[in-house]
């Protein structure tokens, strides 16, 4: 179970960038060009916080099941030292989480704004945010706290 959640997980982070960044890259043509937020616009705004939503649920279910994860909370004063340990315990999660809030929050406060550059506005700003924090949270083949491949 935990491998298929893993490789689960791992496609879906794909499938979350890349609306990501077509929410942003949308967001920002349509703000700047001052063009109207459609229904396309409102749909790749749901299917994003969805596939947001998926994600954190695969993640939540990954973490209950991850060898490292119980080792570090069985384990703390031994762990704490291990950067990978901390890094997927703590950091990893904890922005992760933070980042769906924000894209919900930001989902949600752009359906309820007036005007259609408000609502581009919105997405730009709270996305934007979520997104950084994402790409910095990722666990990257480059990254110093936790190296894995880009594919699983």
């Amino acid at each position: 179970m935990y491998s298929a959640l893993l490789y689960l997980h791992n496609t879906t982070r794909w499938l979350l960038l890349a609306a990501m960044a077509i929410s942003l890259y949308r967001s920002y043509k349509s703000f700047t060009d001052h063009k109207y937020f459609i229904k396309k616009d409102n749909r790749i705004r749901q299917y994003t916080a969805a596939i947001a939503h998926t994600q954190l649920l695969l993640g939540i279910m990954l973490y209950s099941q991850s060898p490292l994860v119980r080792y570090f909370w069985q384990h703390k004063a031994e762990a704490i030292r291990q950067k990978e340990a901390v890094f997927f315990s703590l950091a990893h999660s904890l922005t992760m989480f933070i980042s769906v809030i924000l894209i919900t929050i930001g989902s949600s406060l752009a359906k309820r704004k007036a005007t259609d550059k408000e609502k581009h506005n919105t997405i730009l700003y709270w996305y934007g945010i979520a997104m950084l924090l994402i790409i910095i949270a990722i666990p990257w083949p480059f990254a110093p706290f936790a190296m894995r491949p880009l594919f699983r």
